[in-house]
């Protein structure tokens, strides 16, 4: 989207006035990403506008994952070799703020676009979420994430689901 970008959460972002809304989400950004950044255990990107960049718009978190291939539906499974585990990667968080109505979704798509270009390098099959809540589920499902694992809340994504629509959107 014009007169945005998204990029690598830094000390230049102010974190304190973000709110999602959610507590937990809040917390997280202002007082544990950086942490979990310098430790490796999640990557955190901020989307800013141009104008404004130290203004954190939105901001989600990746991290490398595995899942038992045996928890996957069989339609999935069965296109995958046969390791107990099936390389992905989670989103661990995602959120936008509360007057931003509608940026979810923009988040998400620079999420999986990042995702597909580091699966080149870094292999993916898969892109996994554990929604928080409801709405959270019925957002992630309005995008074509598919529960596994016996719950309803635990979801994912194809690599080649996302290969495909990144190229009919480059058409």
């Amino acid at each position: 989207m014009k007169g945005l970008r998204s990029e690598t959460l830094s000390p230049s972002h102010d974190r304190e006035e973000f709110s999602c809304g959610v507590v937990a989400l809040d917390n997280y950004l202002q007082r544990q990403a950086s942490q979990d950044m310098r430790r490796h255990v999640a990557a955190a990107f901020v989307m800013v506008s141009e104008d404004q960049p130290q203004k954190i718009i939105g901001y989600y978190t990746l991290a490398s994952y595995a899942v038992e291939t045996s928890g996957l539906p069989d339609e999935t499974a069965k296109k995958l070799p046969r390791y107990p585990t099936t390389p992905a990667t989670l989103i661990g968080r995602l959120a936008r703020t509360v007057d931003q109505p509608g940026f979810g979704s923009l988040l998400l798509a620079d999420a999986l676009g990042r995702i597909l270009a580091n699966s080149r390098e870094v292999a993916s099959a898969l892109v996994v979420v554990d929604a928080k809540d409801d709405n959270a589920e019925a957002f992630y499902r309005k995008h074509g994430f598919i529960p596994f694992g016996g719950s309803a809340r635990k979801l994912f994504l194809p690599m080649k689901t996302i290969a495909e629509a990144a190229q009919r959107s480059a058409r």
